[in-house]
């Protein structure tokens, strides 16, 4: 069920991108929305596994056009010396609503197993709606036929970037640590290994989320003034030193410890790869935002099985281990990325001469 969403986004990447640079990121986002909001209200009125199945795997669809689109808007709508705090505003607002889902999502499931899916509707509804009549701008609508194609980063110039190929490469290996291992077999080995309570599982994600919201401002304010490059090394370096903490943990107080230590990488490590992107990209990228995204949602789906499979052979610890030795790959890199933020002032890059308008 998971999978089927996930595998869906990542299977419309490119369609949500093309799309995106056709008809705007109003259109796109507001459009993706309702998708999910229209499919999301028919799984919660399915009446077979199946049909479950396939309402949530169409959703994906409207998942994967929204977000390319919102992330279109955020890397496209500020300019260098702020994007790194543009991007944990971003950020602190999906880290919010992973928060507080869950939490109303439970007490919702009291009264129907359900009533989620409806109400998680509605609020979808309302998201659309504000994306409409809301997000506009110059940059931000249909696409111009006037506008210089030679002004859009293409995917094949985006690839040729070494600082675009560096930020797949930490988006893939980020999706893969933070979720491969928290949605996978963190929760088991917590209450199997270390012989702690469920309980002892939501505090520690709890309190790696706080510790990632208090610092992500902090993070994004450093990206922008000290460099992409400097923000990275310190999230890789932390996030490393925290998975190794979780590999060697036997008991619960050395797990909120590594679970603290993560939170606080996690801040910078999340925003950089993203910073990066729309520091390269010119004009309209929707394929090369897509491209990004595709690489983050293919370490959501392939981190947890293999991360799975690696814990059913050996055992929980090599699992985390081996996740560690692939972190090291990101440690690596992260000290190869040219610096890419305009460090002279803020971004122009996107903006038409005043004598093209007159």
């Amino acid at each position: 069920m998971v999978s089927a969403f996930a595998i869906t986004r990542f299977a419309s990447g490119l369609i949500s991108g093309t799309l995106v640079d056709k008809f705007g990121e109003r259109a796109v986002f507001s459009s993706g929305v309702f998708m999910v909001a229209l499919f999301t209200f028919l799984a919660g009125l399915s009446q077979s596994y199946e049909q479950l199945l396939f309402f949530r795997a169409a959703g994906g669809l409207g998942s994967s056009m929204f977000s390319v689109a919102a992330g279109s808007v955020i890397l496209r709508s500020v300019d260098d010396a702020n994007r790194g705090r543009a991007q944990s505003v971003y950020q602190g607002s999906f880290l919010l609503g992973g928060i507080a889902g869950p939490a109303i999502g439970g007490l919702l499931s009291v009264i129907s197993l359900r009533a989620p899916f409806f109400v998680y509707s509605g609020l979808l509804l309302c998201s659309g709606m504000v994306a409409f009549f809301f997000l506009k701008g110059d940059k931000i609508g249909k696409e111009d036929k006037n506008a210089d194609i030679s002004e859009h980063t293409t995917v094949r110039e985006a690839l040729a970037m070494k600082p675009y190929r560096i930020a797949l490469v930490l988006s893939f290996i980020g999706a893969w640590v933070f979720f491969g291992l928290r949605a996978s077999i963190l929760p088991i080995f917590v209450t199997e290994e270390l012989n702690s309570t469920t309980a002892v599982v939501g505090y520690g994600l709890a309190l790696s989320a706080v510790v990632q919201g208090v610092i992500l401002l902090k993070a994004g304010r450093y990206s922008d003034e000290k460099g992409r490059r400097a923000a990275s090394i310190i999230g890789a370096q932390v996030v490393l030193l925290g998975v190794l903490l979780l590999t060697f943990s036997v008991n619960f107080w050395m797990f909120l410890l590594s679970m603290a230590v993560l939170g606080f990488g996690g801040a910078f490590i999340s925003i950089t790869p993203a910073s990066i992107v729309g520091d390269v990209i010119k004009g309209k990228g929707g394929k090369v935002i897509a491209i990004f995204q595709m690489a983050g949602d293919a370490g959501m789906m392939v981190g947890p099985i293999i991360i799975g499979a690696v814990s059913d052979l050996f055992s929980y610890r090599a699992a985390f281990g081996m996740s560690a030795a692939i972190f090291v790959i990101a440690l690596v890199l992260v000290y190869q990325i040219p610096e890419t933020r305009n460090v002279e002032g803020p971004q122009v890059k996107n903006l038409r001469p005043l004598d093209e308008d007159l």
